[in-house]
Parts: C-alpha cells; structure tokens; sequence
C-alpha cells in the first residue's frame, strides 16, 4: 500500500445510519463527503433517496449529489472518474475525503476492481431499441437471462438502460458483462481504503427501514414522483427502476393501492439490504462497529482512533 493515498469509508446496508455516523466524523476530522450512491446522483430524486439536506450540505460539503439528470446514464466507470476528481480537489483544501455510501459496485471501480473499458455500439445499441418496440423489453430481459444469469438477477425486469447494455456487450464480444467483470485485468488501485462497517441485528434494522418508508410516503414522496413523470421523464429510467419509485410508479399506474406500494417498497428494501450486507463482507480491510451494541459517542470515538490511526492524524 505504499505511496497509495489512503483514504476512510463508511459502509453498510439502507437504514443502518451511516448519514448521521459521516457527519459527525466530519466535523471531527475536518472531513468533506464523498457520496457513494447509485441514486444520490440524480437531480429531483431527493426523498426516496434520502439525500442530506441544502443546510447540511452547506455545513458539511457533499460531492457526486445532485450531478446528472434522471434521463442521463451514469456508470461505474463515471462515479470512479468523479470521485478521483473529487478526492484531488478535497486533498488540495487540506481536508479529508471521506466516502459513504452503500453502492457496492461504485467502491469496486473506484479501486479498479471493475473493467473500465468495456466496448460500446451505436449500431448494436440501435438495434436493441428496434427490438424492445417490437418485441418489447421482456422479451430481451428473457434473452439477457439466459446468457448472463447473474447480471440479470441483480436488476429489475423493467430496467431498460441495464438490460441493453448487457446485451450490448455480449453481442459485441460473445461474452457477457459477468464474465468480463470477472475475468478481465483490472487496474491497481491508487487507495488504500479502511472501510467502517456498520452494522444493526436484523430486526431493529428492518424496523428502521419500515420507519423510513412510511415517513418518506408521508412526507412528499409521491409528489415527488409524479411530478419527474409529469415533467417527462420516464417511468423506464433506470433512475426510477429503484426500490420506491417503481413501487410509487406502480400505483400511478393503478397496478398497485397505495399501501400495497408501501409494503412493496418496504419487502424490496429489506431484500436490497441483505444484498449489501452479502457484497461488503467481502470488502477489506473492514472494521464492523454494531451500532446496537454501543453508544454513539462511544462508536464514534472507537471509529475516530480507527480512522487516525489509518490516516496518520
């Protein structure tokens, strides 16, 4: 790990509290956020993703929130690209970056543990759009199955931006995205990154995410929605495939009640964090603090020494 700029994490699954964590180790190593999050990217995606709020963000910067629009795509390959750029602006104010986030696959490109240069074809992409208006996009979801079984699983059948880019690749190469991702050369990393893991018992963390959703569908959410639909953007985004604004989208489309929405987004999110829970267990090095088991001044202080002994403070 020499001459790697060494860097902190926080991680673990929706709901564990990692917000309030992050913000109170910024302020005790004068740190600035770094937003690992597939969705916090978006503009107007802001109660279902639980984005901090203008206040905190003024307090406390915040990068990689609020940067493209729902109908932009936004990859990997594009966080890594950002947050390198991020990371370097931040050490040049002499503060500390500091990146939180439960986006598994956002970490991995960042330490070059996924390909950065998988091909891409405007004649192949075209095709695939002439095929999901004639078939329709299930029809290519059943053909991503059967060639790229462990992509597929991961996204939603109606993910449209995912599934033609999965069938894009193996169109172009005879090979699938997993395959690549699995097999192809990836880059040495230009971290070393201590990851705080958090952690809660299952039960009081499927009890914070039930909270959470009712207070989200009480507080503006579906205002939220309809107003991205009634402003254009489509209800086959990628952006608005997440758990939530499908859920949400299902009931403007009186495919769903309103508290069939809920329970919905509610079974979907607590699936979404047994997946995050899977994936970082193979991040390292990690240091898991259960936040059921301490108090959090205790916590914070425990991850406090963690981080300046991993910094050098």
């Amino acid at each position: 790990m020499k001459n790697k700029k060494k860097l902190i994490a926080i991680i673990g699954p929706t709901a564990v509290g990692k917000t309030q964590i992050s913000l109170e180790l910024a302020k005790r190593i004068n740190a600035e956020v770094i937003s690992v999050d597939s969705r916090q990217v978006y503009r107007y995606l802001n109660i279902g993703t639980d984005k901090v709020d203008q206040g905190i963000r003024r307090e406390i910067p915040h990068h990689l929130i609020d940067i493209v629009d729902p109908d932009q795509v936004y990859s990997a390959a594009d966080f890594s690209r950002d947050a390198t750029d991020a990371i370097k602006r931040i050490s040049k104010r002499k503060k500390t970056p500091l990146l939180v986030g439960g986006t598994p696959f956002y970490y991995k490109a960042l330490t070059g543990a996924l390909s950065k240069d998988l091909p891409k074809d405007l004649t192949v992409r075209k095709e695939l759009e002439e095929e999901i208006d004639s078939k329709g996009l299930f029809s290519l979801y059943t053909e991503l199955k059967k060639i790229d079984t462990a992509l597929a699983a991961r996204i939603h059948p109606n993910d449209t931006t995912r599934i033609m880019r999965g069938l894009e690749i193996y169109r172009i190469t005879n090979k699938s995205a997993s395959w690549w991702y699995k097999n192809q050369k990836k880059t040495d990393s230009l971290y070393d990154i201590l990851y705080i893991g958090l952690i809660r018992s299952r039960k009081i963390l499927y009890k914070n995410i039930e909270q959470r959703v009712k207070i989200q569908f009480a507080s503006g959410y579906p205002e939220e929605v309809k107003w991205l639909l009634n402003n254009g953007y489509s209800p086959k985004l990628s952006a608005l495939q997440g758990f939530g604004y499908r859920e949400l989208i299902n009931f403007f489309n009186s495919h769903c009640s309103f508290s069939e929405a809920i329970y919905d987004d509610i079974k979907h999110t607590k699936t979404f964090s047994r997946k995050q829970m899977t994936w970082f267990k193979h991040f390292e090095p990690i240091h898991w603090f259960d936040l059921d088991t301490s108090t959090t001044t205790k916590t914070l202080d425990d991850i406090l020494n963690k981080t300046k002994e991993h910094i050098g403070q």
